[in-house]
């Protein structure tokens, strides 16, 4: 509630906005009931046809003796003649309805402008009150959204749990649209009519029509509901929303524990699938929209333990944690649960293609009896593209990507590509560069590479980047030590073109020039 101050003139009339609900009367809350009928202005907002839904609404709780303030919007469409455009036209006709209330209450009325659903939702109201709730007593009363209609009337649970909501204008484009359909739990998206088909279409994309649910006129005469993916997009009026509703319920309903999927059931369940998820170096902040949509609609998680607990737990998931070096195993137990009819993630720190797991499954996948189950990979921030946005642009121009792990190559082939990339000029991204049981590694392509580059070569050591240990600086070549080194760091090593330059107080800063120079 926002009051003037004490100075104001006693005859100062008292602004309400009203939320009168999604439209049956019969939601109006107590309090706006009791408004609307002692008001001495009730004012809506209305096309140039003149209808108000608020007022067909709220009209069993007028008295018939009061005045009435007809908004009518002089544009519905983004179609103007107005030298500012449809905006500007519409600036215009708030700032004009604002001053007409504002005279009612000058003169000392009441005045309650109805506004459908709740009036700081998407409402109409919400113009006025930014112009006039500074200068007169205030008020709102909120009501019945249609986002709760909708919900009560599919009768299934909107969000649960840790579950997030998200609500989405129909009017955004169609990648937008795709890419929060894909991130969240559960969400509704508004204002569909002539946007339907693009609301449908990005629905698809985000691989999500099947869950989605229409609502048409919530609580109102000619209500329907039903599947969004049979709905006519020629029947789809403006009062109607497409609901993706909680994916717990869904999860718990074809739940069930690990055991009771360890023993082999027959033939293979068609709507199974694996896909590999990347999740970036770190946190939830690298996890792209469609990676996190793909967590979010797995029944089953499988990974490493400690890329699984970057992982939020979802109620209605199983989570199968397992060591990292049993890759093999895992990608086969994936895919052997979405044989069994299961939506399975396999969890990927970084990008899953880049020395990770998508390799590992789609070598599985490829033998049988797993060359039926759908495998798709979801890209992630690789680690190195990670390090070298904190450094500076030390990858921008041609680079090579190598892994100095010798588990599973010798170290004479490592040794062949660094000098081969050394010999090319190549920047140098290294992975896997030691570990407690790995020491040599870094020693020896240091000095591999001395040989091809000037000691002061610029190299980033780039640890846990993303992460709440995070450290990234930049030595010369000649002074890398490999006890600075672990598994969780990664090392970018500059051509002989690379830059590192100190600017912003001391800060290093390392890039790679676009251009290289001819001869």
């Amino acid at each position: 509630m926002t009051d003037r101050q004490e100075s104001s003139p006693a005859t100062t009339g008292r602004l309400y906005g009203v939320g009168v609900g999604p439209g049956d009367p019969s939601l109006i809350t107590v309090r706006a009931a009791e408004l609307i009928g002692r008001a001495d202005v009730i004012a809506y907002h209305c096309a140039r046809h003149g209808r108000s839904h608020a007022r067909a609404i709220a009209e069993r709780y007028l008295t018939g003796g009061q005045l009435e303030e007809r908004l009518m919007y002089p544009v519905t469409v983004e179609t103007t003649d107005h030298p500012g455009g449809y905006r500007g036209a519409l600036d215009d006709f708030y700032q004009e309805a604002s001053e007409r209330l504002a005279a009612h209450l000058d003169a000392g009325r009441t005045v309650v402008v109805l506004a459908e659903g709740d009036p700081l939702f998407y409402g109409s109201y919400q113009h006025m009150h930014k112009r006039l709730a500074h200068r007169y007593p205030t008020e709102v009363v909120p009501g019945v959204t249609s986002i709760s209609a909708a919900a009560a009337r599919l009768g299934t649970p909107l969000v649960e749990a840790e579950e997030i909501l998200t609500i989405i204008p129909g009017t955004l484009p169609e990648e937008e649209l795709t890419a929060r359909l894909a991130a969240t739990d559960s969400a509704v998206v508004m204002k569909l009519g002539r946007t339907f088909p693009t609301v449908r279409r990005a629905l698809e994309r985000a691989g999500r029509l099947d869950e989605a649910r229409y609502v048409e006129r919530a609580t109102m005469d000619g209500e329907r509901t039903g599947l969004l993916a049979e709905i006519d997009a020629d029947s789809v009026p403006y009062f109607s929303v497409a609901v993706l509703p909680s994916r717990v319920a869904a999860l718990d309903s074809d739940g069930q524990p690990f055991e009771a999927l360890a023993a082999p059931t027959g033939q293979p369940s068609p709507t199974g699938e694996v896909v590999v998820v990347g999740t970036g170096p770190a946190g939830p902040l690298w996890l792209t929209p469609e990676a996190r949509g793909a967590l979010a609609g797995a029944t089953d998680l499988v990974g490493y333990t400690t890329y699984l607990d970057r992982v939020p737990v979802r109620a209605g998931q199983v989570r199968h944690g397992s060591d990292n070096k049993v890759e093999g195993v895992r990608a086969e137990f994936a895919l052997e649960l979405a044989r069994r009819g299961r939506r399975v993630a396999v969890v990927s720190s970084g990008d899953p293609g880049v020395f990770a797991m998508a390799t590992a499954v789609l070598e599985a996948a490829c033998e049988d009896p797993y060359r039926d189950v759908p495998v798709r990979v979801l890209p992630g921030m690789t680690a190195a593209h990670a390090a070298a946005s904190r450094a500076g642009a030390p990858l921008g121009h041609d680079y090579a990507v190598i892994s100095l792990s010798d588990r599973l190559k010798p170290w004479e082939v490592i040794a062949r590509r660094l000098r081969a990339a050394a010999e090319a000029d190549l920047v140098l991204a290294l992975y896997n560069p030691g570990s407690k049981s790995r020491t040599t590694q870094v020693g020896s392509a240091r000095d591999l590479l001395l040989e091809y580059r000037d000691p002061a070569t610029p190299v980033v050591l780039a640890r846990d980047v993303g992460g709440p240990t995070e450290r990234v600086r930049t030595v010369a070549l000649a002074e890398l030590d490999p006890a600075d080194v672990d598994m969780r760091t990664l090392l970018l090593i500059g051509s002989t073109q690379t830059q590192w330059v100190q600017r912003d107080g001391g800060h290093d800063v390392v890039w790679t020039p676009r251009r290289y120079p001819e001869g």
